[in-house]
């Protein structure tokens, strides 16, 4: 049997309860997930928090194809906020887990099986050359790592 200690001073907490404490598996996974719900709920900006490299150059990315608006990248001197501006294009964005390997003739059976149709929707993948969309990859003849997908 596993017991967990906790460290509860308040007056409230018996001895014998344990107390469990969520952990943050994907900053990107959590980002992506309260973009689309606030896109879904019909926000007009929303703020994502914590901050990393990789959620901003995926953001980067999403707005260059025109699916988000500005965005303002918040140092609050721990881990930063963003505050995204949603313009109401996006549909479904979402992270893929693990982060498989995608060569350069997999990108299409990959685009075929998480997004809509051929001509709409973009696959994000961490590269050699930076994080890029496939079709950016496609042009540079790079492969990668997928990240996640928009559209």
């Amino acid at each position: 049997k596993v017991h967990i200690l906790s460290l509860c001073t308040s007056p409230r907490c018996s001895q014998n309860q344990t107390q469990f404490k969520m952990v943050r598996m994907s900053v990107l996974a959590d980002a992506l997930k309260t973009l689309s719900n606030a896109e879904k709920r019909g926000k007009r900006q929303v703020l994502l928090r914590p901050c990393s490299k990789v959620l901003v150059k995926f953001l980067q990315v999403m707005q260059r194809h025109g699916y988000i608006g500005e965005f303002e990248i918040i140092d609050d001197r721990r881990s930063g906020k963003i505050v995204v501006n949603l313009i109401g294009r996006l549909n479904k964005c979402g992270v893929i887990s693990p982060r498989f390997d995608l060569a350069l003739g997999d990108i299409e059976q990959w685009s075929s099986n998480l997004l809509p149709s051929r001509q709409f929707g973009f696959i994000v993948m961490t590269t050699s050359a930076g994080i890029m969309d496939q079709h950016e990859a496609r042009r540079r003849s790079t492969g990668g790592k997928i990240l996640g997908y928009f559209f």
